[in-house]
């Protein structure tokens, strides 16, 4: 029954990857059609010209299914040769398409204005329609590099360390200033490789850390392609040691698998599951969960907290890892103190913060209260998809407990 049961599971999934690639392939050409019409066709470009542009919107179109046929069937290696203008064309092509629909939504408004008032909209000759698309045209794309260009910069440059102090009630005394550094949502794979990951383990190293905290997502690929890249999370060092959490990408590359890879480097994985962290005598408790959509991703894993937190004492201190902020509506039930997040990448990619908000209830990055739980979602040490971060700087945290209320 189980092996019936894991087959089906596995059918589910092949079909929802063919149907939401399907998806995303006819989204891609419905998107390079409307910008080839809006600046190729629109501004009268012909002869050398538009065939060069067909040829190259037809080849950076490409190269983003060509990146993760690659990386599902050959290697993370050969994906990175195209993942780079891949996901650099992603978002030029997102914030040329939004700027465009800003100004013809503009101009249809102003035209539909002047209908119902009746007033008098002389035709618009072929001459001036073709002027107001090449300034229009030109204009978005120009508007669409620059801010790629300083979203790129935001994504690459060093990342900044966010100190955080929280104060918990119950937590001992001579625990006061108990360092917690966080990682979270590095997505390695595509773009991000093993450089970045040993910067962001010497940064986190410098800190001096009591405990590391790794928030899930991590990884973007199978134990197979990127065991390597993640490496040098095994020379992370703080006095109680790293406890890692899963998040939902974890899920969509052999989750178990890359329990047994993160094991391997000296991680705690804590699946719905405590444990005591001390300084002498005096002790708080740490539990992690499941990713909050792990239920339906794999079979035997989901978030569980009451099983994480069952006979706990409740005179402790609690500190909870879980993945996806909105865990805390749960948390917030059982006693927990202080839960840790990550997965929303504070947005990644201005306008995409309000979906991010919607899909997480309100929360998106930063420090929170929830009735006596605290909230801190963290904007995440990595990206996804484009290397651009617009209006959301990438961040690793330095957490710091402090004993007594706020």
């Amino acid at each position: 029954m189980d092996g019936k049961r894991e087959f089906a599971h596995q059918v589910v999934r092949i079909i929802l990857s063919i149907v939401f690639g399907v998806i995303g392939l006819g989204l891609g050409v419905v998107i390079h059609i409307y910008l080839w019409r809006r600046l190729v066709r629109d501004t009268g470009i012909r002869g050398s010209w538009r065939k060069g542009l067909a040829i190259a919107g037809i080849g950076l179109g490409a190269t983003l299914p060509i990146t993760f046929v690659l990386i599902r069937l050959v290697d993370a290696g050969a994906a990175r040769v195209f993942s780079w203008p891949a996901f650099l064309w992603m978002a030029l092509t997102f914030y040329a398409v939004l700027a465009l629909l800003v100004i013809d939504a503009g101009w249809l408004i102003r035209r539909s204005v002047n209908r119902a008032r009746k007033l008098d909209t002389p035709p618009v000759d072929a001459s001036r329609r073709e002027f107001f698309a090449r300034v229009t045209g030109g204009a978005a794309v120009a508007a669409a590099g620059g801010v790629t260009a300083i979203g790129m910069a935001s994504a690459l440059s060093e990342i900044e360390i966010v100190e955080v102090e929280v104060a918990l009630p119950r937590l001992p005394k001579s625990m006061d200033g108990f360092v917690i550094g966080q990682i979270t949502d590095l997505h390695v794979g595509f773009t991000v490789a093993t450089p970045y990951v040993q910067g962001i383990v010497d940064r986190v190293n410098s800190m001096n850390p009591d405990m590391v905290a790794l928030t899930g997502d991590l990884v973007d690929g199978s134990p197979k392609q990127l065991a390597p890249w993640v490496a040098p999370l095994g020379t992370l060092r703080s006095r109680h040691g790293s406890y890692f959490v899963t998040g939902n990408h974890e899920y969509l590359a052999g989750a178990d698998d890359w329990l047994d890879v993160y094991r391997g480097l000296g991680m705690r994985v804590l699946r719905n599951e405590r444990v005591e962290i001390r300084r002498g005598d005096d002790v708080f408790d740490l539990a992690g969960v499941d990713d909050y959509q792990a239920k339906r991703l794999a079979k035997g894993h989901g978030a569980d907290l009451g099983k994480a937190l069952a006979g706990r004492d409740t005179s402790r201190e609690l500190v909870l890892l879980a993945h996806q902020p909105r865990e805390v509506h749960r948390a917030k039930k059982h006693g927990v103190g202080l839960q840790l997040s990550g997965h929303t990448h504070g947005g990644q990619i201005w306008p995409w913060h309000y979906l991010v908000m919607i899909q997480q209830g309100g929360l998106l990055a930063g420090k929170s209260r929830h009735g006596d739980t605290w909230l801190y979602t963290s904007r995440g040490c990595g990206y996804w998809g484009p290397p651009v971060r617009v209006g959301a700087p990438p961040e690793i945290t330095k957490i710091i407990l402090r004993s007594g209320r706020a």
